[in-house]
């Protein structure tokens, strides 16, 4: 049986081993090879938990009243004020016009043709001379509570809230303390009066 040429084959028993250094360079390089980018499999609740509340305060604070989307007409007519500082951007928008009590855009109560001595005894908890406005107590109520939550997710005292007051330049005295009254009974603590800006000097 022929031998193949000496300078082609190397008897295994001559065959030198390997370096402890050439061993740990050639499992790096497979281990460098073989490696892959680990999946991505699992929800992070908690950053979903912060990006629902982000979008949950968004939200709400886009509905916020602006005076500059008061729209004035024959029915209101803002006052208007000394006083050059800004208006607060901050609670809910009561709006009480000649013929009509209005809380985030929706009609809660009408105002009589007469409103000297209020509102009409039929809407108030125990007759013409009680000051609770029953109707309006339910719609600030259901906007207390979205906002009692709120100021619980965003870390604000939630044992009360604020309310800006757009009442007409004529509004009578009776009127305007059934509504201060009403917000105070469904646990409003703070008022602002809108008023058209005075003349800067």
């Amino acid at each position: 049986m022929a031998q193949p040429p000496n300078d082609k084959f190397v008897s295994p028993a001559r065959q030198k081993p390997a370096s402890m250094a050439t061993y740990k360079r050639i499992l790096r390089k497979e281990i460098k090879k073989r490696a892959a980018e680990p999946e991505i499999n699992f929800l992070n609740i908690t950053a979903m938990m912060d990006m629902m509340t982000i979008i949950l305060v968004f939200l709400l604070k886009s509905l916020s009243a602006s005076s500059a989307s008061i729209p004035q007409s024959d029915d209101l007519t803002m006052p208007k004020s000394v006083l050059t500082t800004e208006a607060s951007q901050e609670g809910l928008a009561v709006l009480i016009s000649r013929s009509h009590i209005v809380v985030d855009d929706n009609v809660v109560c009408p105002v009589p043709a007469d409103p000297t001595h209020g509102i009409e005894g039929k809407y108030k908890r125990s007759g013409p001379n009680d000051l609770y406005i029953v109707p309006l107590a339910n719609a600030l109520q259901s906007w207390r509570e979205r906002d009692r939550q709120l100021r619980v997710a965003t870390g604000k005292d939630p044992s009360s809230s604020e309310a800006i007051i757009i009442a007409d330049a004529n509004t009578p005295y009776r009127l305007l303390v059934e509504v201060l009254f009403t917000l105070g009974q469904t646990e409003f603590a703070r008022f602002h009066l809108m008023v058209l800006q005075g003349q800067k000097k």
